[in-house]
C-alpha cells in the first residue's frame, strides 16, 4: 500500500455504477474496506443487512444521529442514510483505507468532520446512457426513475467539489481509474485536467439539453 491508510468519498447520481466500481475495488485490494452506511430505506431482495447496508428503522436512526454517531447523514429520495464514525475509526486504525460512498451532500459533511478525506466523482458518459442503466437495474417504478433522472442533473453539477473525476463510460478503465487514486501508485488525473474538464462540460450541456419533465 504505497499510501497511508486513509478515507475516500465516492459519489455520483444515482445509476452512474459507483456501487459496482467500488464493489469491484474492494473485491481485488485486501487494503481497502467498504464503509457499511445505516439507512431507513427498505432492504431490496438481493441486499443482505450487514453487506451492502445496515438496516434500521427511522427511530434508530435518529437515536444514532443524537448521540453523535454518525459521522454523517442525509435525507435521499424520502429515505435517511448515514455513516458510522466508529466504523471508520476503527478500519482507519486497522491500517486499512476506507471507501465511503455516499451523495455529493454527505461528501460536504464528511470533508467538514475529516478534512484529510480524498474526494472522487463519478458521472456517466451521457445522460441517455444514465437512463439505460436505471432503467435496466429493474429495481425502481416510473415515478423513481424519473426521479432520479431530474436530480441527476443537479448532482452532476457538483462534480466541481471533488479532488477527483471519473467517467464511467467503460466499467474495467473506470475501475482501474479508482484503483490508481485510491493506492497512489499510479499517476492519475485530477479533477482540474483540462482535456476532463472539456468532458464533463460536454456531458452536462448534454443532459441540460435533454432535461426531464
Amino acid at each position: 500500500m504505497s499510501r497511508p491508510p486513509s478515507l475516500f468519498v465516492v459519489a455520483a447520481p444515482s445509476g452512474t455504477g459507483k456501487t459496482t466500481m467500488v464493489n469491484r475495488l474492494v473485491q481485488r485490494n485486501t487494503c481497502c474496506k467498504l464503509s457499511i452506511s445505516y439507512t431507513t430505506r427498505a432492504q431490496r431482495p438481493t441486499e443482505k443487512h450487514g453487506r451492502d447496508y445496515l438496516f434500521v428503522t427511522q427511530e434508530s436512526f435518529q437515536s444514532l444521529k443524537r448521540s453523535g454517531k454518525l459521522l454523517e447523514s442525509a435525507l435521499v429520495f424520502d429515505n435517511f442514510y448515514g455513516t458510522s464514525r466508529s466504523q471508520v475509526e476503527q478500519c482507519l486504525l486497522d491500517g486499512h483505507h476506507v471507501i465511503l460512498e455516499i451523495d455529493w451532500q454527505g461528501a460536504r459533511k464528511v470533508r467538514k468532520s475529516m478534512p484529510d478525506c480524498i474526494t472522487i466523482f463519478i458521472l456517466p458518459p451521457s445522460q441517455c446512457e444514465l437512463e439505460n442503466r436505471l432503467r435496466g437495474r429493474k429495481t425502481d417504478t416510473e415515478d423513481v426513475i424519473n426521479r432520479r433522472l431530474s436530480d441527476a442533473i443537479d448532482d452532476m453539477s457538483h462534480w466541481i467539489e471533488f479532488e477527483h473525476v471519473i467517467i464511467n463510460d467503460d466499467l474495467t478503465k473506470a475501475v482501474d481509474q479508482l484503483e490508481a487514486i485510491v493506492l497512489g501508485d499510479r499517476q492519475t488525473n485530477p479533477a482540474t485536467n483540462p482535456q476532463l474538464i472539456e468532458q464533463i462540460e460536454n456531458i452536462l450541456v448534454s443532459a441540460a439539453e435533454i432535461g426531464i419533465d
